[in-house]
């Protein structure tokens, strides 16, 4: 391939949540929502894409947790019954809205919307990772890994055999869910520390991705910038995020997402409806909740929403197509560059930006068209297979998250955890030392251990204080996993567990079930 190479990456990530305790869980619909308004369309873009021999080429990361979800029986089951509650909700505001001129077309673009998905849904039997991995095993993607429970890595450096255990635990739950090894990783939230450089290549990692100055800032300067990756002294490859292309997406004041054209994210009739028109999709306590039938567009920065108007969004979509490629074309031009590299959350295209997946899909839509031969999309994997040839520096510490460092995970919001994190962290560890041969109860109360502590230590809990969300969710979450593995080790050091500490240790490994498929050595050799 010769030109500049065009890597578009999406992180795909959510927290573990299983609820069987709960008919219905709030927090489970964070799983359901993102099915439907980012894994479908993007699926569904992928295959039409593919249907009309249109090119196109996408690396993405599956987190543990979110392919544990996507896979799992029971969710998949309530996923069906949240689609199925929607469908009737829309049938029903089709019969509400009949004649209105301004609503009416919208409740039928949702009804019409719904169906089609459905019909992906049920495409791929219920599991997105599925149809994930068929598009991988054709070439139109490039599925890669991350850490076991997106674990905040710097924030583990007092306790280093937990950034192993992470990173080698994120490869081996990769290559279990998905069927297939990935052999690059999304580092969580992009955060690196040198100190880790040897833990990363030891788990097989081959290339992972910064933000702009984790590459930049390197040592010895790297002479391409942003536009070429590096290689770490360890031999790990890295890409760098690049800016302008990161802000035309992302920047709050002039990315694509704020159009006035496109959907308003928070008029929802969830919460504009009274509660008698809602059917079903009113949470526990009649509590409101988003139902994603949103009909308003974003307008301007008031109070005052006009109606959503899909076509006209659509006509908006493939301008900002258009105009993303040739924005890459003119830094093809302009810049030496060997690959420019744009990665983004998955999330934000369907669930933040509705649009988002018609987006990607016009992307390649728009780079199919081009004739000069200046700009190719690529996978990171296949720019490494084409140009393996990289300069050797040590990236820099750094993050992707706001200013650049540590301040969203271990800032004043959340440094609370921290101290519980370590203790856990370092408490399991002498547990598995301890017990490392153990097996029968014994054994399954050591794995659920480790299940615990893997989840303690995802980044989600601290994000989610920082930003202010479900912090009551997030904390009760931490002070259970906390509990819970404490309880787990004094079962270990009992001398006669009873009746009630196997009921105790069933329920655990019923509601946290990560990873209930590795046991043993699988668990506990990472320690």
């Amino acid at each position: 391939m010769s030109g500049t190479h065009l890597a578009i990456v999406l992180h795909a990530h959510l927290p573990y949540v299983r609820h069987p305790e709960h008919e219905r869980s709030l927090e489970e619909r964070w799983l359901f929502e993102a099915i439907l308004e980012c894994y479908l369309p993007l699926l569904d873009a992928f295959d039409r894409l593919e249907a009309e021999g249109v090119p196109f080429r996408l690396t993405m990361s599956l987190t543990p947790p979110l392919a544990s979800m996507l896979a799992d029986p029971m969710l998949q089951g309530r996923f069906h019954e949240y689609l199925t509650r929607l469908e009737a909700l829309a049938e029903v505001e089709m019969v509400r809205l009949y004649g209105d001129a301004s609503f009416a077309p919208v409740a039928t673009f949702y009804r019409d919307r719904f169906a089609k998905l459905r019909g992906v849904w049920d495409r791929y039997q219920g599991n997105v990772v599925r149809g994930l991995r068929a598009h991988w095993d054709r070439g139109n993607i490039e599925l890669i890994a991350c850490s076991a429970t997106h674990a905040y890595l710097p924030g583990y450096l007092p306790t280093p055999e937990s950034i192993g255990a992470q990173l080698r635990l994120g490869m081996a739950a990769f290559a279990s869910l998905v069927g297939r090894p990935a052999r690059g990783m999304w580092l969580p939230e992009c955060a690196y520390d040198p100190a880790f450089d040897g833990a990363l290549a030891d788990s097989g990692v081959k290339y992972t991705l910064l933000d702009e100055h984790g590459v930049t800032h390197a040592r010895p300067r790297p002479p391409a910038g942003v536009f070429a990756p590096i290689a770490s002294p360890a031999g790990t490859a890295f890409f760098a995020r690049d800016p302008a292309s990161s802000a035309q997406v992302w920047s709050r004041e002039s990315g694509y997402p704020g159009d006035p054209f496109y959907r308003d994210f928070y008029r929802d009739i969830g919460f504009d409806l009274p509660e008698d028109l809602l059917r079903d999709e009113v949470g526990p306590f009649g509590t409101r909740v988003m139902t994603g039938l949103k009909y308003y567009r974003i307008t301007g920065p008031g109070d005052h929403k006009e109606p959503y108007q899909p076509g006209v969004a659509m006509e908006r979509v493939r301008a900002h197509a258009h105009d993303f490629v040739e924005a890459r074309r003119r830094q093809a031009r302009d810049v030496d560059a060997s690959i420019i590299v744009s990665p983004y959350d998955a999330e934000l295209f369907g669930h933040w930006w509705f649009e988002g997946p018609d987006f990607i899909e016009a992307v390649f839509r728009a780079l199919a068209q081009g004739t000069d031969g200046r700009l190719a999309a690529v996978t990171l994997g296949e720019h490494l297979a084409a140009r393996p040839e990289l300069a050797v520096a040590t990236p820099a510490a750094s993050s992707w998250g706001e200013a650049g460092y540590g301040e969203v995970w271990v800032g004043p919001k959340s440094g609370h955890l921290w101290r519980h994190v370590h203790h856990a962290s370092r408490y399991v560890k002498w547990l598995v030392d301890r017990h490392r041969g153990a097996d029968g109860f014994r054994g399954e109360v050591l794995d659920q251990v480790i299940r615990e502590l893997l989840l303690l230590q995802s980044s989600d809990w601290a994000f989610i204080l920082h930003t202010g969300t479900s912090t009551g969710y997030a904390e009760a979450r931490v002070r259970a996993h906390v509990r819970r593995l404490r309880h787990l080790g004094h079962l270990l050091e009992k001398p006669a567990p009873d009746g009630a500490d196997a009921r105790f240790l069933a329920d655990l490994q019923e509601r946290d079930a990560f990873l209930s498929h590795f046991e043993g050595p699988d668990l506990r050799d990472v320690f």
